[in-house]
């Protein structure tokens, strides 16, 4: 489902948890000094994003996208491998038919998720923060 402004507001620590929580599990190899620097600002940013979520008691995970751009997707780990993240992408599918995203290279679960989705590695480089590598993935709708 869009997540609606107010529902944002009422459930925005639980969005943060989840996103804290999947970003430091995903990413062993980045410092958990990262992403908790990075906490206050994704905070600030999630109300500019248009929002998916799937579950509401509790939010088993959540996508958001930013003029196209999947910011992110975080599925609470006791949910993942059950169909989440790929109903949530499909989502993001139907609203906008081009799809980019940044993954890192050592994410190999991801990029093979986002493979099988239908993106496909368009450019590789360093993200600046972390000096790890990183692709960026591309989604087109083939009906445009």
């Amino acid at each position: 489902m869009l997540i609606e402004q107010k529902f944002l507001q009422e459930h925005i620590q639980e969005l943060m948890e989840i996103w804290l929580e999947e970003n430091e599990n995903a990413h062993s190899f980045v410092k958990k000094q990262y992403w908790r620097q990075q906490y206050d600002f994704v905070k600030k940013a999630l109300p500019n994003a248009m929002l998916f979520c799937e579950g509401n008691m509790p939010i088993q995970g959540f996508l958001g996208v930013i003029d196209g751009y999947i910011a992110g997707l975080f599925v609470r780990e006791a949910f993942q491998r059950r169909g989440v993240g790929k109903k949530l992408v499909n989502q993001a599918k139907e609203a906008f038919p081009v799809l980019t995203l940044d993954v890192f290279a050592k994410n190999t679960k991801a990029i093979a998720f986002y493979e099988a989705m239908g993106f496909c590695k368009k450019e590789e480089k360093i993200q600046t923060d972390t000096n790890e590598k990183e692709y960026t993935m591309l989604w087109q709708n083939k009906n445009i």
